[in-house]
């Protein structure tokens, strides 16, 4: 049974770890950068939890939920999911997860994502990890993958480098003049590019 000592006391608890912001790090490049690679090896040798924005809202809209109809029916109508849904998303997914360390993978791509997120989260990210890799390249390994994709032809693969220029690399130059940029070379073989994240992330801790 609670004592009215115990409230005070279980109140400050409860403010206590709503004060204990989360670390995040946020995980930008372009289409075949290999951003979900890396991710795994970080999740492994680093033990941060890897969220993917559009693994969530996936997952929501098989869960057949209200809120996952209303992305599908969003998506369906060519539309863009709401920079509010995705964030409220992640950090749901954040209160879930029992863990206080996020690689959060291709996101924000966008000024708006980025804004939503300060603003819903309350979050600054620790840095923002950038595989930077030249656009010929990219469009040699997508196509290289053979994973059967329907997106993986070079007309898409261009399209989708144009809107990660127009979109995303905004949010990267903004995060280098904020000082919280981490440029990684991404043209290298992966066991290259593991060798420089783990650089980063033995500085940063």
């Amino acid at each position: 049974m609670e004592t009215p000592v115990d409230a005070p006391i279980k109140d400050k608890h409860e403010e206590s770890q709503r004060l204990q912001k989360p670390t995040v790090v946020f995980v930008l490049g372009g289409p075949g950068s290999g951003k979900g690679t890396q991710c795994a090896n970080i999740v492994q040798q680093f033990s941060y939890t890897h969220l993917s924005a559009g693994d969530l809202l996936r997952a929501e809209i098989r869960s057949g939920s209200e809120f996952g109809t209303m992305i599908q029916s969003t998506i369906a109508e060519g539309r863009i999911v709401p920079s509010e849904i995705t964030v409220k998303l992640l950090c749901k997914a954040m209160e879930e997860s029992g863990n206080d360390k996020f690689l959060i993978d291709g996101f924000p791509r966008n000024e708006e994502n980025r804004i939503v997120f300060e603003n819903l989260a309350k979050i600054d990210p620790a840095f923002v990890l950038f595989f930077d890799c030249p656009e010929e390249e990219l469009e040699k390994r997508i196509m290289n993958r053979n994973q059967g994709r329907e997106d993986d032809n070079l007309e898409t693969i261009k399209k989708r480098f144009k809107v990660f220029v127009e979109s995303t690399l905004p949010i990267v130059s903004y995060y280098e003049s904020e000082g919280k940029l981490r440029k990684i070379n991404a043209a290298k073989p992966s066991e290259e590019v593991f060798e420089e994240v783990k650089y980063v992330f033995a500085s940063e801790t």
